[in-house]
């Protein structure tokens, strides 16, 4: 069932169905896909990560029927395209976690060569936090988007 049909009361207590104040606190939405949303994420150590999250309440790829999971990882990998068109990293690391939140989601993390953790794992929340400002938030977004509507 779809959270967006799905009346507030009734959803999980989970950020990315109820898109509260939980959500806000860490990421800004950039765009809809097919079957997700794709969100940046304010802490920005990792110059561009994003989260791709599934639209409705599950927690594993084996959730998906096959259709749904191969849009999902289109979803993915659209994404990590206008990434990589937007800020031209190394490479980009993926994560797909959710062991303390239990929805599907996938973290886009931009690798630099000589910037923060190249050649080892991301880390999820590093300290100190690289906070930005709202209009430096925005540019990135708007990034994100331009490159997402050039590399389709």
């Amino acid at each position: 069932m779809s959270s967006a049909a799905t009346p507030a009361a009734a959803l999980p207590d989970c950020l990315y169905c109820r898109k509260d104040e939980r959500l806000h606190a860490l990421m800004i939405e950039v765009a809809t896909l097919q079957v997700s949303t794709l969100y940046l994420f304010k802490e920005q150590t990792y110059h561009g990560r994003c989260v791709v999250a599934y639209k409705d309440h599950v927690n594993e790829l084996f959730e998906l029927s096959d259709a749904e999971l191969a849009l999902f990882m289109q979803d993915v990998a659209r994404a990590a395209r206008a990434m990589k068109a937007a800020f031209n990293p190394a490479k980009i690391n993926y994560g797909a976690y959710s062991d303390k939140l239990p929805h599907l989601h996938v973290h886009l993390v931009p690798k630099y060569v000589d910037g923060p953790a190249w050649g080892t794992t991301f880390t999820m929340m590093p300290e100190p936090k690289k906070l930005l400002a709202d209009a430096d938030y925005a540019a990135l977004c708007d990034r994100i988007r331009r490159a997402l509507t050039e590399t389709k």
